[in-house]
């Protein structure tokens, strides 16, 4: 296990490895390696959040909320308004009542439709695999939030686009200020620089190519010596942040997901397989630079906005049918791939799963099961579909040219089963209990430590100075050059973009649209 652990970057803490041991005795066999990988991607900080979720002791004392809990507690206290939080792609609060312009579900014109036009929100993080390769890492962060947009509920709509960066100081050549000092950074690490040379344009590039404004975002650098608790120390993002984020609208009536029917076909919408993006929960969930530099690289994916796009008009005609929508259940496709994103889906509609391995479309015969199971391929989605509303979705994805396939089917039983009709076995076939049912809490045990701060001295500080200083500061300084990369009027429903000022100088507060 713990040799599986290292050479597939699987992240495991001891007590999970203790946790899967147990649970295979129990089986009487060993796990292949694709059920190691899919627990690994499944339940990765990634994907669980288990230090946010964690049980915490400071200074001897035990915490009462975890840190999950204590950002919760704002919904607890206020939602009043919130519709869905916490429970699906993206979070959902009620929104006015007011016309919007789609086809007719029966003559299929044009026209207004006068509803609840609820609005949903969502932002995440693609930090791993923008410091490895800012433009797909930038490009496929945009990407994921999208279709994690479209895919709330049985189906919605993304509107608006946010993309925001945190690195260390730029040190541009030439043209370096007093506050940069060359700290050196990771070797497998894009230098501060260059990520946002790449990654501002990787994230613009999906936005303008799939169609969605982005109207929104923050730049900030830090890098600095300060007092630690064994000495001075280098804080920064060599790291970067780069975060991803937007809003849209759904449905009232499609909402909240329901419970998948036994025999539901479950079906991957979107692009095929490829050898991409392998072991990205796990590989974003661990100290960078801790595993092979092989599989830091194998973690980053590539990015394909018309797919995405193509995907988007199908579930936009499904939720524009209201009632008649065909969509049962949606997820997207992210970390940790098919492994993650199938069990996922039956696990929420309260049913189990029957999978082919080899009716998922592939563009690389080559790939092992492992592999075609656990990439992160994007621009995919995954769906329950009733049978008989499987024509009637077949027509939609025809009609958009978006590639479908039929991988599996919904069973009463909570068990996991992949079939593999090349090799004739079953690389998969687990009770849904030993991928989603108790792993070890994780327990975290702090004490606080003192640092000795250093004193603020503002001696001998030039007023005129200071503030050339402090307008040359990026947080401070005009942030023109990421709004012009993005097309700001897209979809014709932008009522305000970033360009309010005096001759478009770019100072919003807001966006509206």
């Amino acid at each position: 296990m713990e040799r599986a652990d290292t050479e597939l970057g699987l992240a495991l803490a001891a007590d999970e490895m203790d946790y899967l041991v147990d649970s295979f005795v129990q089986l009487d066999r060993n796990p292949s390696d694709v059920e190691l990988m899919m627990f690994a991607q499944a339940n990765s900080e990634h994907c669980r959040h288990k230090i946010f979720n964690a049980s915490w002791v400071i200074d001897g004392e035990p915490q009462a909320e975890s840190l999950f809990g204590m950002i919760r507690n704002t919904y607890r206290c206020g939602g009043e308004n919130v519709l869905s939080a916490y429970s699906d792609n993206a979070a959902v609060v009620r929104g006015p009542v007011a016309g919007r312009f789609y086809p007719d579900a029966q003559s299929g014109e044009y026209d207004y439709s006068r509803e609840s036009i609820h609005l949903l929100m969502k932002v995440e993080t693609h930090n791993h695999p923008t410091a490895i390769a800012p433009f797909p890492g930038a490009g496929t962060g945009a990407g994921g939030e999208i279709r994690d947009e479209g895919a709330v509920g049985r189906g919605s709509k993304p509107k608006v686009g946010l993309t925001g960066f945190s690195v260390s100081n730029l040190q541009i050549p030439n043209y370096t200020h007093a506050w940069e000092q060359p700290y050196g950074k990771p070797a497998r690490m894009v230098s501060a620089l260059d990520i946002m040379i790449e990654g501002p344009i990787g994230a613009a590039a999906f936005n303008n190519e799939f169609g969605r404004p982005n109207l929104c975002g923050y730049f900030r650098t830090f890098e600095a010596l300060v007092p630690g608790v064994n000495g001075d120390e280098v804080r920064g993002y060599h790291k970067p942040i780069m975060l991803a984020g937007g809003y849209g609208n759904v449905r009232e009536e499609h909402v909240a997901k329901g419970e998948i029917a036994v025999g539901a076909k479950l079906i991957v919408l979107g692009g095929p397989a490829m050898l991409i993006g392998l072991g990205g929960g796990a590989a974003s969930s661990i100290a960078s630079g801790a595993q092979a530099e092989d599989l830091d690289f194998a973690s980053v994916q590539r990015q394909n906005p018309e797919m995405e796009r193509r995907c988007q008009e199908v579930i936009d005609r499904c939720w524009q049918l209201g009632d008649n929508n065909p969509i049962a259940f949606i997820h997207d496709v992210g970390a940790g791939g098919l492994s993650n994103a199938l069990p996922e889906l039956v696990k929420d509609g309260g049913r189990g799963g029957r999978f082919a391995l080899r009716n998922v479309p592939n563009d690389e015969p080559g790939m092992s099961p492992l592999e075609i199971w656990c990439n992160e391929s994007q621009e995919r989605y995954v769906l329950a579909v009733q049978p008989e509303d499987l024509p009637r979705f077949a027509d939609i994805c025809e009609r958009e040219r978006c590639p479908y396939a039929v991988v599996g089917e919904a069973t009463e039983a909570l068990h996991l089963s992949l079939g593999d009709t090349q090799f004739n076995n079953a690389p998969v076939d687990l009770p849904m209990s030993v991928l989603f049912g108790k792993p070890p809490k994780m327990q975290r045990e702090v004490a606080r430590m003192q640092v000795k701060q250093q004193p603020l001295r503002l001696a001998g500080i030039d007023a005129a100075d200071a503030l050339e200083k402090v307008l040359q500061l990026p947080a401070v300084a005009s942030k023109n050059f990421l709004i012009t990369i993005g097309d700001r009027s897209i979809t014709g429903m932008v009522h305000r973009d970033q360009m309010v000022g005096p001759w478009q100088v770019p100072v919003a507060d807001c966006a509206v649209t």
